[in-house]
This record gives structure tokens, sequence and C-alpha cells, in this order.
């Protein structure tokens, strides 16, 4: 600018700067950005993508049937033939983890999906009421948290598995069976943890002022409270995904999980116990399956955590 002296140029630099508007950034561009900063979650998430990606393409790549058997091929290791190696009956362990690998992740995000909406109502429900209301539901939750969980899905599938499947077919039985048993012991921590936000959300001054603007009670729930509370129970519902897969890993591994026609990861690993000392490719493939996916989704977890917790700031 001519006729503009150095110091009238230094005095328009802090002005213009403060004319820039600050950069933006949603809540949710902040939550990935603290969630990129927790390098094993990535790590974890493109791992978990890849087995997600491998159980839904790979049947339509590897198109050996599931329960073919070839007795001249039994016992095999990894091959060309078998990348994964066979089983007693020389079936390809591949196409059947691959498989199996469908139910596996399907039953953890079913579970997880019953668990997190009984805790969420439950909790919701404890941490809106008070006195009796409250006192009860969380009674409720005590009593099932005492109870000792894997015996008592033993128990109740053992009672209900054969009446479930003459009423939808062995599969869509056990399927049913197990993702309702597993969700409905899983609940527990899930409605003292919205309970708790409910508790201290309820009295902040953002509800107040819609309590006094005349919101009903169900839509300071939905609107203004549930939002604000979904940061934890969306951490424990991570965390529920790898808890069910182990425990329908482990009902298969005793035997009251799915018919051996249906090679869940835990089926498969059940199904090997018995040759660990001349095929331990048997047992090894399935339980680095396992070990993988609970892994990954634990760190996935770890970084939700901190990804959505509103107290770390972004430098």
């Amino acid at each position: 600018m001519a006729g503009s002296t150095p110091a009238s140029l230094s005095a328009e630099a802090p002005a213009q700067a403060a004319a820039r508007p600050a950069p933006h950034f949603s809540p949710a561009a902040d939550a990935w950005r603290r969630f990129r900063r927790h390098r094993l979650a990535v790590v974890s998430l493109g791992v978990l993508a890849a087995m997600i990606l491998a159980i839904l393409l790979g049947p339509l790549i590897w198109r050996v049937p599931i329960n073919e058997i070839d007795f001249a091929a039994k016992l095999q290791g990894p091959s060309l033939k078998h990348p994964l190696g066979t089983d007693d009956l020389g079936q390809d362990l591949l196409a059947r983890l691959l498989y199996g690998g469908r139910i596996s992740l399907a039953v953890g995000l079913a579970a997880m999906v019953v668990a997190v909406s009984v805790g969420v109502l439950v909790g919701a429900i404890a941490g809106m009421a008070s006195g009796r209301v409250d006192a009860a539901l969380m009674w409720l939750t005590d009593l099932f948290l005492s109870l000792p969980q894997l015996p008592l899905l033993l128990l109740v599938i053992y009672l209900f598995r054969d009446k479930l499947k003459g009423i939808m077919g062995a599969e869509g039985g056990t399927f049913l069976l197990i993702i309702l048993i597993i969700g409905g012991l899983r609940w527990m921590p899930v409605a003292r943890l919205v309970r708790a936000q409910f508790l201290s959300l309820r009295e902040k001054e953002f509800v107040e002022a819609a309590r006094a603007l005349g919101a009903s009670r169900s839509r300071l729930i939905v609107r203004h409270i549930l939002p604000n509370a979904l940061g934890p129970v969306i951490v424990a519902g991570t965390i529920d995904v790898a808890a069910a897969i182990l425990a329908e890993s482990t009902l298969s591994f005793l035997g009251l999980g799915f018919p051996p026609d249906i090679p869940t990861w835990g089926r498969v690993l059940f199904d090997a116990k018995d040759y660990l000392d001349i095929a331990p490719h048997w047992a090894l493939f399935p339980g680095a399956a396992i070990f993988l996916a609970v892994l990954a989704i634990n760190f996935i977890g770890d970084g939700l955590r901190d990804a959505l917790d509103p107290r770390r700031v972004i430098g």
C-alpha cells in the first residue's frame, strides 16, 4: 500500500489475524483426530477391517465347500491346495474358518446390540427415576451381576436348545438362543454406566433449561441426556463384542454351541482338541483368529474411550 509505513503495517497485521475466522472442527472430526493418536487402535481397526473383508469376500474367491470330505487329504498341514491345512475328515480349514468367522462375528455384534439395548433402557429408567424404582432396578442389576455367568449359560442352553431347534431349526434356534443368553448376561455394566451418566447429566444447566421450557421427560431423555451419555456406552459396546465372541467360542468348545456342520471358530477349535499332537495347525489357526479379533476389538475400545472423552484437548 502506497504511503503505508512499517508501523501501520505492523498494526494492521494483528487486526487481520483477529478478523480471520478460527478453524472449526465438528465433534466427529475432533473424535477422529483423538482416535488417530491411538496408534494401536488405528492398527487394530485396519486388522479388524481386513478380517471382516476376508470373511465376507473370501468365500466368493475360495470356492471350496465347507463340508466337502476328502479322506485322502485328512490332517494335512498347510499347502498350496489347502493353505491352512485340513481336519480329520479332509475338510479345508480355510473355507471353514472364512464361513465360521461370519457366525462368530455376527454373534458378537448381535449379542452386543441386545446387551446395550437392555442396559440403556434399564440405566435410563433408573437414572431418571428416583426412590423405589431406582432401588429396585439396581437391586435387579446387582442380582444378575452376582450370578456365575458360565454355569448359567451352560444350564440355560442345555434346557432350551432342543425346544428352539424344534421351532426354528438347528441353526436358527441355536443362534437366537446364544445371542439372547449372552446379551442377557452382559447388560448389567452398561446399565450401571448409563445410570451414572444420567444422574450426572440430569442436573446440568442445559437440561434444566430444557425442562423450564416445557420439555417432556421423554424428550429430555431422547434429545438432551442420552446423546451426551453415548460415548461411554459405545466403548462398553465394543468390549461386549469381544466378550460375546469369547463366550460363543467357549460354548462351542464345550460342545454346547453350534452343531458340528456349522464351523464357528470355537467349534473348529473344539473339534481340534484331540489332535493337538499330530495336527497342531488345526487348532492354531482358529485360535489365532479368535485372539486377533478380540485383541483388535479391545484396542479399538481403548481408542474410542480416548476419542470420546471430552476432557481430552487436541493440541
